[in-house]
């Protein structure tokens, strides 16, 4: 199975991208196709040791910036890395998409050239956060800022089974984020959204706090990508503040220091956990095809890491795991959203 890097899409381009599939295939022996400029990718490659690899390159004459309009830069720059990385996808010419770019335009290019599973209205960006147990899947973290209950209706299905096949979960938790565990607790949106799970087969839990992402109570935490990109952000900052704080800390006396040397491996294990750059990206769930969205600033193992899990993501068929779930089991999530609310009301 092929994945399609977009070379060109990231605050570090080409040099990150070509950095970690060049990593990627000799780690993993994933075979990449990197998509851009092929005169600078080729210049880059030359800084690697490439002998016996499996890497390709496919010309792309345009570049999606990260200030452009998603919809502008699907309609008008067809030849766009991001959008060429996609039709190889179609064509049958590579199994996955990895992108470190524009990340509206990368859910654009996705839904436009590779169309919905038959039952999503929104493909939602997923991420995957470290917990006291395991790891905990929080969707949408900034696909969809406004979305009604059968939006998040449906990000709980698609998680449910991205957990379930791709993270080896057994029975996935699902929770609806909210700012108490009280039914009375939450909006009009996760009170319809509550009611509306708890007429699925999917092992809901109710509300859960913003705590309990970190603490492993559940599996799956849904909410819409306003509140998520709030999250994700915050997640990120803060881990990076204590990691900073503590080596602050330790630098103030002898015996921190001390005591630091033996525990280095503990700080070392800590820090690997809060890194982003070990999840690579976030799965784009929804779309007829694998996607994953990376941030853009990563670097070379993030962008190694995106690729694998891309790879695996792709090799373990969720994608056609997801849509026959929603069309065996949850025929719900496919009514128009009248009679959804008519369910929730009765």
């Amino acid at each position: 199975m092929r994945v399609a890097v977009d070379a060109m899409g990231g605050d570090n381009a080409p040099v990150v991208e070509v950095a970690g599939a060049v990593a990627a295939a000799r780690e993993y022996g994933i075979a990449v196709t990197l998509v851009g400029d092929t005169d600078r990718l080729r210049d880059e490659l030359t800084r690697h040791q490439c002998q016996g690899l499996d890497i390709t390159l496919q010309h792309a004459s345009e570049v999606v910036g990260m200030h452009d309009s998603a919809s502008d830069a699907i309609r008008k720059k067809k030849d766009s890395s991001i959008r060429v990385a996609f039709d190889l996808v179609k064509r049958g010419e590579a199994e996955a998409v990895v992108s470190a770019g524009n990340s509206g335009a990368t859910m654009a290019a996705g839904m436009f050239v590779l169309k919905r599973i038959d039952g999503i209205d929104r493909p939602a960006i997923a991420q995957i956060f470290p917990t006291l147990k395991g790891k905990t899947l929080v969707l949408d973290v900034g696909g969809n800022v406004d979305c009604k209950p059968i939006h998040l209706a449906q990000f709980a299905i698609m998680g449910e089974v991205y957990c379930r096949y791709a993270m080896n979960t057994n029975s996935p938790r699902i929770g609806v984020l909210s700012n108490g565990e009280e039914e009375s607790k939450g909006n009009d949106l996760t009170r319809e959204t509550h009611l509306l799970l708890k007429k699925t087969p999917l092992e809901y839990v109710g509300y859960v706090e913003g705590r309990d992402i970190f603490n492993g109570k559940v599996d799956v935490v849904v909410c819409d990508g306003f509140v998520g990109n709030v999250v994700l952000k915050l997640s990120e900052g803060l881990a990076e503040a204590a990691v900073t704080m503590l080596k602050e800390e330790i630098k103030k006396s002898y015996m921190s220091v001390l005591g630091y040397l033996f525990a280095r491996t503990a700080f070392k294990n800590f820090k690997k956990k809060v890194d982003y750059a070990e999840y690579g990206g976030a799965p784009l769930l929804g779309i007829n095809g694998v996607g994953m969205i990376c941030h853009g600033g990563s670097n070379e193992k993030a962008i190694k890491n995106a690729i694998r899990f891309a790879h695996e993501y792709a090799e373990k068929g969720v994608t056609h795991r997801m849509a026959d779930k929603l069309r065996e089991h949850f025929v719900v999530t496919m009514q128009q959203h009248e009679p959804v609310q008519e369910v929730v009301a009765g």
